[in-house]
């Protein structure tokens, strides 16, 4: 997995490497990373028109070395400070934005390059916070960014990731190591974990609590996302209610259609040969619903996923973490924004990383903040314990794929993953394989394509 550096962490790597250098090595190598990615990608550089909108600091040095880089190469270069207007970049073919790094704490309103121009960002563009991805003013969108030693937060989240463009990861002698986050990318799928040729039905079981009367569609869809993720044996309990009708369920479930009184006693009963339980989706948020839910968080014998309505039903942040409290087996929420919202009590802050770590270290749960970048954070804190997903695409923004999601991470916990890193790889399972659907995604065909993604990955395909 790839590190991903906040502005604090950047900071004393970039101290220790100039401990074992100096800081105008670093400037020189950051330099010619940057022209070396500008004259590989839009060359050659003879009389092409470039300007540096360069600032004081390191990163306007960034940008200066490259400047002078690629007049060598016979460009016309002119540097110009960030208080440029937009009419000084008119004729340019290629702007360089060097003007603020991940230092900037104020107000930046960047000039905007010709509509033409090809812009490349030196780190990160400039205006853009490091940390959150938010923008304070006006930042120029970069078709590249050339980023020194690792990506920064900033990149991946908020206006920062639309606004990166193609980042590069420039090594330029700085160590990174043990940063609080991580991106996962398609190498890490060779961490899902394979069936041994002793393995039976019983060696990866899932339970789903889900799929009352008018909802049982989230139950079969979780427990479809269990199956294609390598459950060997999914069970389904969920409340019926007298005279309703009968559903076409998928023909492997094991199903125990109960009361939803007796539902947390059937499912403890059941849940003595899980290796995770599913709780939640199309439950409803009824009194008896959320009473049921919160007696079976209470109760867990085995690792709990808990969506959907199940984040409804826990009474907040608080009454999250006395739930979790309750028992030591791990608890994994799946909230959106709204139903962060919701367990807040109140709006959530711009710094949805800070956010998802503070509702992770209160409440005691692995938190997995859905969103165009899914933030996964463990209530362990300290290095390595932020996962960062951006495979997802807008083909998941249909009803059903978050409950299809929940099964996945379920089916990777039974599967002996622990949480974070089977939430991690869930979600970059569940992304790839809705970006392999062009066209409108239903729900129900997104579980083949999991298994599909699966079964290449462990063919080596």
């Amino acid at each position: 997995m790839q590190p991903v550096v906040t502005v604090a962490e950047m900071a004393a790597f970039d101290a220790l490497a100039i401990e074992a250098t100096s800081h105008d090595e670093l400037i020189e190598a950051a330099g010619r990373a940057v022209a070396h990615e500008v004259s590989e990608r839009f060359g050659p550089m003879i009389d092409r028109r470039i300007v540096v909108v360069a600032g004081k600091g390191s990163n306007g040095a960034d940008g200066r070395v490259a400047a002078r880089l690629l007049a060598a190469e016979g460009a016309e270069v002119t540097t110009v400070e960030p208080s440029v207007s937009t009419e000084d970049l008119v004729g340019a073919e290629l702007v360089i934005d060097a003007a603020f790094g991940t230092g900037l704490a104020r107000t930046f309103e960047a000039p905007m390059p010709p509509p033409s121009a090809i812009v490349v960002a030196v780190d990160l563009p400039s205006g853009v916070d490091a940390d959150t991805g938010a923008v304070a003013g006006r930042a120029m969108a970069a078709s590249v960014t050339v980023t020194m030693a690792a990506r920064k937060v900033g990149l991946l989240l908020g206006e920062g990731r639309r606004l990166s463009g193609e980042v590069v990861v420039a090594d330029i002698g700085i160590t990174v190591h043990d940063t609080v986050c991580r991106l996962v990318g398609d190498e890490d799928l060779d961490l899902l974990p394979r069936r041994g040729t002793d393995a039976h039905k019983w060696t990866t079981p899932v339970t789903v609590v889900s799929g009352a009367p008018g909802m049982e569609g989230a139950g079969a869809l979780a427990c479809l996302g269990a199956m294609r993720a390598g459950a060997g044996m999914v069970r389904l309990i969920h409340p019926i209610i007298p005279g309703s009708a009968s559903v076409a369920w998928p023909l492997e479930l094991v199903r125990r259609p109960v009361s939803m009184e007796a539902l947390s006693l059937v499912t403890q009963e059941e849940t003595e040969r899980s290796g995770a339980l599913v709780v939640g989706p199309g439950l409803g948020s009824t009194p008896p619903a959320h009473a049921a839910m919160r007696q079976l968080l209470a109760e867990r014998r085995c690792p709990v996923v808990l969506d959907a309505d199940g984040l409804g039903a826990v009474g907040g942040v608080e009454g999250l973490a006395a739930l979790v409290a309750a028992r030591p087996s791990p608890v994994v929420i799946t909230p959106h924004d709204g139903e962060m919202r919701r367990l807040l009590g109140a709006e959530m802050p711009g710094d949805r990383l800070g956010c998802a770590l503070d509702v992770a270290r209160r409440s005691g749960a692995t938190v997995l903040l859905k969103g165009p970048t899914t933030i996964i954070a463990s209530s362990a804190g300290g290095p390595n314990s932020v996962l960062l997903v951006t495979s997802g695409t807008e083909a998941l923004a249909t009803a059903g794929t978050g409950d299809v999601l929940s099964g996945v991470i379920a089916a990777l916990i039974a599967s002996g993953l622990e949480p974070l890193l089977a939430a991690g790889l869930a979600a970059h399972l569940h992304g790839r394989a809705g970006a392999r659907f062009s066209g409108v995604l239903l729900a129900s065909e997104l579980p083949g394509l999991i298994g599909e993604l699966i079964r290449e990955v462990h063919h080596g395909r």
